[in-house]
């Protein structure tokens, strides 16, 4: 039996690699018995709020170095987690006592007139993609809708594989009949038969919530053979990611859905009109489609003055690294993070009890450290932008002082050196070379003339890989060297020297 300890940044900073060797030392103990216990270190489980977050034979737990030992010791299969607590999320219509599915039932009965209605809402509402791009949401469902063919299909992407971030994983949970709604009223919308929610493979308590709500949509009548009116057939089915952070990248996602290796796609052309298979394909987020029902039922101006600060919506933000109470909140859009901070009872849990703030991440593994000085910025995509990060996956770390901020970014680095494809040279090679490079540093040996050429290494993956994972590996890094300087100075060396003209 395989115990699966996840070494990415959230679980890192809670302690994964003293919980790896006490349960390395307990699993070589217990060989001398009962061989058969592996204990290995992986990527991400997706329970950053857990952390370090524990798995046996892919099945998530927690508990204590000598109950997980026991699980492993048995032949039992392994316990399901206890069920998260019936919370009243602020998007979720239905709370007020709304039938489920009322809302796709009464946009269907409409025709043509409600396929309007749905695009002028969610245009008038400003909801836009919260996966990270931020793309407006009315204006991909138009552009699919208008799309020349036949034959469309929506798609969940519902593989959020980045350290940090777990959101998506809450709202399946909690929520799986708004992300079910949600693509119904997309296949409604773009004239789609088939609908597939593509799941990260380690969420298999999540899949049975949402295959559950898929089975019970049908004894309602809202999937399968005659739905929509006209009879119309309209399905949504459960596909499972072979797994890896690229699988989560829309174009990458479509090459695994058929049957292909998993790797981007050049773009354009652009998945409203060549997605999966080659046919026009509406392609969203969970959070984004389980925020459509809110708009439809509550209507457009309710969900745009949600927002604070000029900002429109509401936003599901997960939680981890150094804070009293790392889970999920939604909060309104254009929440300060100061005021996020004290929602989590501030800096104070795990090895930081007590410590004020060093920096924080605000949008997962790939967004940029700020500074503590500015906690005042907004949760939106352009006030993080101007401030030097972006919102990205809605996930924010927050870093206690004492970290050693250069060793967290490496650690990120060497994930998506680890998550590379390796379809393109600059992200396969430029990933492999920055890691070796900063491994050295950190091991007391840093090259003359490291940090320009980390830099110039930066902007070479920005510009030239093919997709977001390669252009944003070396960011959380070069963000300690911009923003925090003397730690990145003890760690790495001069700052300015280039030393060999700049060359390897």
């Amino acid at each position: 039996r395989r115990i699966q300890v996840c070494r990415d940044v959230s679980c890192h900073m809670r302690g994964a690699q003293a919980l790896l060797a006490q349960l390395r030392q307990a699993a070589a103990n217990a060989n001398v018995t009962a061989p058969g216990i592996e204990v290995e270190e992986v990527s991400c489980l997706g329970r950053c709020d857990s952390a370090p977050a524990v798995a046996l034979d892919d099945h998530p737990l927690a508990g204590p170095v000598e109950r997980i030992l026991a699980l492993a010791r048995s032949s039992d299969p392994v316990p399901p987690l206890a069920a998260p607590p019936v919370r009243r999320w602020p998007t979720d219509p239905h709370a007020d006592g709304a039938a489920h599915y009322s809302i796709a039932r009464e946009i269907a009965a409409r025709g043509d007139a409600g396929r309007e209605a749905v695009l002028a809402a969610l245009r008038d509402s400003g909801l836009r993609g919260m996966g990270g791009a931020g793309f407006p949401t009315g204006n991909k469902w138009a552009f699919t809708r208008q799309a020349p063919g036949e034959i469309k299909y929506v798609v969940c992407n519902a593989d959020e594989s980045e350290p940090g971030t777990y959101k998506d994983r809450a709202i399946l949970a909690e929520l799986p009949h708004l992300v079910i709604e949600g693509m119904i009223l997309g296949g409604f919308v773009i004239g789609a038969e088939r609908g597939i929610l593509y799941l990260r493979h380690e969420y298999a308590p999540e899949r049975a919530a949402i295959e559950g709500a898929l089975e019970r949509a049908r004894a309602a009548g809202v999937l399968g053979r005659a739905v929509f009116g006209g009879g119309r057939p309209y399905d949504i089915e459960v596909f499972v990611s072979p797994g890896g952070y690229i699988m989560g990248e829309e174009t990458a996602l479509f090459e695994a859905l058929e049957d292909r290796r998993g790797e981007p796609r050049n773009k354009p052309p652009f998945p409203t009109t060549h997605g999966l298979f080659g046919k026009p394909t509406l392609i969203n987020n969970v959070e984004t489609f389980a925020a459509v029902p809110a708009i439809l039922c509550r209507g457009a101006a309710w969900w745009a003055a949600q927002g604070v600060g000029g900002c429109k919506g509401l936003k599901f933000i997960s939680v981890s690294g150094d804070v009293a109470r790392p889970g999920v909140y939604c909060v309104p859009m254009g929440t300060p993070v100061r005021e996020l901070l004290a929602l989590c009872g501030g800096v104070g849990g795990g090895v930081a009890a007590g410590k004020p703030l060093l920096a924080f991440a605000p949008g997962g593994a790939s967004s940029r450290f700020l500074p503590a000085d500015k906690l005042d910025v907004a949760l939106d995509f352009a006030a993080l932008q101007q401030a030097g990060s972006m919102l990205g996956s809605g996930a924010v770390i927050f870093v206690a002082e004492g970290r050693d901020l250069v060793e967290l970014a490496a650690n990120e680095v060497r994930f998506f050196r680890n998550e590379s494809c390796g379809k393109c040279v600059p992200c396969r090679l430029g990933t492999e070379k920055a890691v070796a490079l900063v491994d050295e540093a950190l091991a007391g040996r840093p090259r003359a003339g490291l940090v320009p050429l980390l830099r110039d290494l930066g902007k070479t993956l920005g510009r030239t890989s093919i997709c977001g994972l390669g252009q944003v590996a070396l960011e959380p890094l070069l963000s300690v060297l911009d923003n925090f300087p003397e730690a990145a100075r003890q760690r790495l060396g001069d700052l300015g020297a280039r030393g060999n003209g700049g060359r390897p």
